[in-house]
């Protein structure tokens, strides 16, 4: 792996930690769930061959130290970050943008302020389950979560998260097959070959307590402005995983393409194949952005 040039930005309320590797136009990766810059190291670079690739930890996470620890987290605040980004190592000329999860929502949302620095946008499985017929049902498993952090701690929380997206799966698939004893996922992104980088494995779970604590809660409740996506869908680009079919967090990408009349893309694995996939998952986006 090569060693990215690693740099620092003040913004406002945070001090955000980013890599940069490779030659070429600007690509910007956004993480999703605790992952940050290391959730991409599977991929970076490959994708460094043909661009100059920036990953970042969000604020709050990891090396990116909140001025305010005890601050709400809104997904304008994460995608003007973003946004000052693209402003420092771009030099004024469109980039390119990947987000995932939770970083999908804040490319989302840079798209729709910003859309003279974006070329084009991928953003794969952004959980804005606002925009879902079933909203209200999200949104009381949200507040089911809340209250399970504040009373119970982050681990709890995020298995009552976990255990709501699979009923409301279920409820969405149809019943579950017999013999089905699939136990719920946690949306806790580790990085590449974490048994051998130890370090980065403990800064990805010690990010549980403010995923679930601040993120969850602040990014899926969430509305993206649609009319404004289906002005821009010739930038954009919605996608989900293979086996993501019919599951919570995949279900906005697909009613987002629907509605900005635009192709839902396919990539390898489910929510989280950037990781479980990285080789076909990147060479997929690498495709993604040349078409």
């Amino acid at each position: 792996m090569t060693d990215p040039t690693i740099g620092r930005l003040r913004v406002s309320g945070a001090t955000l930690h980013y890599e940069v590797r490779g030659h070429g136009p600007l690509l910007l990766l956004v993480p999703g769930g605790t992952g940050g810059a290391a959730s991409f190291d599977g991929i970076a670079d490959d994708l460094a061959t043909e661009y100059t690739v920036a990953t970042y930890d969000p604020r709050g996470m990891s090396r990116s130290a909140l001025d305010d620890p005890e601050a709400e987290q809104r997904v304008a605040e994460h995608a003007d970050d973003a946004f000052r980004l693209l402003e420092l190592l771009s030099s004024g000329e469109p980039a390119r943008v990947f987000g995932a999860s939770s970083g999908a929502i804040a490319t989302l949302h840079l798209l729709t302020t910003h859309p003279e620095r974006v070329e084009r946008v991928v953003a794969h499985e952004p959980p804005a389950v606002e925009v879902l017929p079933d909203a209200a049902d999200h949104r009381a498993l949200i507040a089911r979560v809340r209250e399970t952090f504040r009373a119970e701690g982050p681990m709890p929380a995020m298995a009552v998260f976990a255990a709501g997206l699979k009923e409301a799966g279920l409820k969405t698939a149809g019943p579950q097959k017999d013999g089905d004893t699939t136990e719920p996922k946690a949306e806790i992104e580790l990085p590449p070959q974490a048994p051998e980088r130890a370090e980065r494995a403990e800064r990805t779970l010690a990010n549980l307590p403010y995923f679930i604590g601040r993120i969850v809660p602040g990014f899926m409740s969430y509305a993206p402005d649609i009319r404004r996506l289906e002005a821009l869908s010739d930038r954009l680009v919605l996608a989900c995983g293979q086996d993501s079919h019919g599951e919570p967090l995949s279900r906005p990408a697909a009613f987002l393409a629907e509605r900005t009349g635009t192709e839902l893309l396919r990539f390898p694995g489910g929510h989280t194949g950037l990781t479980t996939h990285p080789a076909a998952f990147g060479e997929r986006l690498r495709k993604a952005f040349r078409a």
